[in-house]
């Protein structure tokens, strides 16, 4: 699945091995700006270095968009972890500030939608922190909903706000 977006050159496509170490410092580079740092947030997952091989269909999927030949926001999803059947995870889902505001986060966070409801899921949970602002209003514009508790075993203890949504 590779979504066209010729207005500013940019493409969202699935993530490809060679991604894995840019993938990896957007990640990084994100988190460490929005203070999402330690052993309970995701940036500590052992999966951050290697995102290709750690999303296989069906049941996951991770994409980057790729602005002029070079990587510059990741997002995925897969099984949320004791979140019972049905429902995935909204995961790692990173921008580099010079793709902010250009809608490229709508379109990455309908593609994941997308490929959630191609490989059956009912219902995508995400955890994402009070203080992301820009992330918090993405997904309510897309019909997330906020939950006064986390879902599933996701181990990121930092995180203090929870959403859901149905597909």
């Amino acid at each position: 699945m590779v979504t066209d977006l010729t207005k500013i050159n940019c493409v969202i496509r699935p993530v490809r091995r060679s991604d894995n170490s840019t993938v990896a410092q957007i990640i990084h580079q994100v988190m460490t700006e929005f203070d999402a740092v330690g052993s309970d947030c995701s940036i500590s997952d052992l999966e951050v270095d290697n995102m290709y091989e750690s999303y296989p269909a069906p049941g996951a999927a991770f994409f980057v968009v790729e602005c002029s030949g070079t990587v510059l926001g990741c997002g995925g999803m897969g099984p949320l972890l004791e979140g019972g059947p049905g429902v995935c995870e909204l995961r790692k889902m990173y921008f580099l500030p010079e793709l902010r505001g250009a809608s490229l986060g709508t379109k990455l966070l309908d593609t994941i939608l997308d490929a959630a409801r191609e490989a059956g899921y009912r219902q995508c949970y995400l955890e994402t922190m009070k203080h992301m602002h820009q992330a918090r209003t993405l997904y309510r514009k897309r019909g997330f909903v906020s939950i006064d508790a986390p879902m599933g075993n996701t181990g990121h203890s930092a995180c203090n706000s929870w959403m859901v949504k149905p597909l």
